[in-house]
C-alpha cells in the first residue's frame, strides 16, 4: 500500500507537469507520513545524498561553462569549427556538430550545449537558407554529445552513486563522444546532400590558421581538464576549480570580453543552476533510499533473471528500459532512481560497470532529445520559433543514428572500456 502511495504520487505529479525535484519530494513525504517513519528521515537523507566530495565539480564544471561562453568561447569555437567544414555541403549543420564536439568538453552539460550553441547557429542557419526545422533538430542532437566527451555532470552523478572513478568515467565518455559525434556528421552530410542544403566556399589555410589562433585559448581549456585527469595530477573536482581560474584569466585578458562587473552576476546564475541540480539530487536520494529500503532493487533483479540470464538480451532490456524513461524523465533524476537496482542487475550477469555506466549515460542523453518531454528539443524550437511539432520530425533520423551508436557501445564494451584501460597500464 506504501509502495501505491509512492508510485502514485509521483506519476500524478508527473502527468500534471509538476518539476521532477518537487514530485520525488512530495511522493517521497507522503510515503514517510503513510508508512509512519520520523519525518527527520528526509532531511538527513537529502544532506547525505549531497554531501559527496565529487559533486563539487558540478558547480565548478558550471561556473566554468558560463565564464567561457559569456567570455566569447562560443563564437570563437564556430568560427574555428566553421573554417573546417563549412565548405562542405550543408557545411553550417556539421559546423554545428562539431562546435557541440569542442564546446562539450566546456560546458559538460547539453542544456547549455543547446542554449549556447543554438542561440548562434539556428538563426545564422536560418539566414543562410537553411530549413528551421533543421536548424533546430541538428543542434539538439548535437548537443548530446557534449555530456559524453568528458567533463560530463551526469557522469559526475554516476560517479558519486556508484563509487567508480571520476575520472575513469570521463575518460570512458571520450571514444563513444567521439563515435557519437562523428555519425552525427555523416547523417547531417547525407540529409544536406539529399535535400541539397547550401554549402560556403573554402577559406584556405590562412583562414584556418587564424580561426584556430582566435580559438587557441578556449580549445586549449578542454586540453587542460582532459589533460589534468589523465596525467593524474589533478582531481576531477581540483580540474573544474583551475578550469574556473583559468576561464577567468582568459576572458577578462586574452580575449577582453569578460567584463569584471559582469563576474558576479555569472556566480549567482552558475550557483542557482547549480543548486538546483542539487536540491534535485537531494530529493532523488531520499526517493532511492525508500527504494533500496523496500528491496526493489533486488526485486528487479530478480524479476529479469527469472526471465533470461542472457547478459546480452539483459542489455537489450536495461537499454528499453532507459530509453523509455528517457522520453519522460530528466536524466539526473533517472540516474539516481534507475543507476543502483540496473548496476546491481548488470553485475549479476557479468557487465563491466563502466561499461554500464558509460552506455546508461549515453542511453539517458538520448533521451534529451527524445519527446514527448526532451528539454533539449524545447530549448531549440524556441530559438528557432517553431512548433515542437515540426522539430520533432526533424530529428528522427538522427534519434535513429544516435541508438545504432548506443548498441555499439552497448554491444561492444571496448569502445568504453579500452582507452581507460590503456591509461592505467
Amino acid at each position: 500500500m506504501n509502495l501505491a502511495i509512492l508510485f502514485g504520487v509521483f506519476v500524478g505529479g508527473l502527468v500534471i507537469g509538476l518539476p521532477v525535484a518537487v514530485t520525488l519530494g512530495v511522493s517521497s513525504f507522503c510515503y514517510l507520513v503513510a508508512a509512519g517513519i520520523p519525518l527527520v528521515v528526509m532531511p538527513q537523507k537529502m544532506y547525505a545524498g549531497i554531501d559527496v566530495f565529487v559533486l563539487l565539480c558540478i558547480p565548478g564544471f558550471i561556473l566554468a561553462g558560463n565564464l567561457m561562453n559569456n567570455g566569447g568561447i562560443t563564437e570563437r569555437i564556430i568560427r574555428f569549427a566553421n573554417s573546417l567544414v563549412g565548405w562542405v555541403r550543408g557545411g553550417l549543420g556539421l559546423t554545428n556538430v562539431a562546435a557541440s564536439m569542442l564546446f562539450g568538453g566546456i560546458s559538460g552539460t547539453a542544456v547549455a550545449d543547446a542554449a549556447s550553441i543554438g542561440g548562434v547557429m539556428i538563426p545564422g542557419m536560418k539566414k543562410a537558407g537553411y530549413p528551421a526545422d533543421f536548424s533546430a533538430a541538428v543542434t539538439a542532437a548535437s548537443s548530446t554529445v557534449g555530456p559524453i566527451i568528458p567533463p560530463s555532470v551526469p557522469m559526475i552523478i554516476v560517479g558519486a552513486l556508484s563509487g567508480l572513478s571520476v575520472g575513469r568515467m570521463f575518460i570512458a565518455g571520450a571514444v563513444p563522444g567521439f563515435l557519437l559525434g562523428g555519425a552525427m556528421l555523416v547523417t547531417t552530410y547525407i540529409i544536406a546532400s539529399r535535400r541539397k542544403f547550401p554549402r560556403q566556399k573554402w577559406m584556405g589555410f590562412r583562414a584556418v590558421g587564424r580561426s584556430f589562433l582566435g580559438a587557441f585559448w578556449a580549445l586549449a581549456m578542454s586540453g587542460l581538464i582532459i589533460g589534468g585527469m589523465i596525467s593524474g595530477l589533478m582531481t576531477p573536482t581540483e580540474t573544474a576549480v583551475i578550469a574556473c581560474i583559468y576561464a577567468v584569466i582568459v576572458g577578462v585578458f586574452f580575449y577582453r570580453e569578460l567584463p569584471v562587473k559582469l563576474i558576479p552576476k555569472i556566480l549567482v546564475d552558475s550557483a542557482v543552476s547549480s543548486a538546483a541540480i542539487l536540491v534535485l539530487v537531494g530529493f532523488a536520494n531520499v526517493f532511492g533510499w525508500i527504494l533500496v529500503s523496500e528491496q526493489i532493487p533486488q526485486t528487479i533483479a530478480k524479476g529479469v533473471l527469472s526471465i533470461t540470464q542472457n547478459k546480452y538480451l539483459i542489455i537489450l532490456l536495461i537499454n528499453i528500459l532507459l530509453l523509455f524513461v528517457g522520453m519522460f524523465m530528466e536524466t539526473i533524476a533517472a540516474l539516481i532512481i534507475l543507476f543502483v537496482p540496473l548496476l546491481t542487475l548488470a553485475q549479476s550477469v557479468g557487465i563491466d560497470p563502466l561499461h554500464f555506466a558509460t552506455f546508461a549515460v549515453l542511453n539517458l542523453m538520448i533521451g534529451l532529445t527524445t519527446p514527448p518531454v526532451g528539454v533539449c528539443l524545447f530549448v531549440c524550437a524556441n530559438i528557432a520559433e517553431l512548433p515542437l511539432s515540426a522539430v520533432i520530425k526533424a530529428i528522427f533520423p538522427y534519434l535513429i543514428t544516435n541508438i545504432i551508436v548506443l548498441f555499439l557501445v552497448s554491444y561492444i564494451p571496448e569502445i568504453s572500456t579500452w582507452l581507460p584501460g590503456l591509461l592505467q597500464q
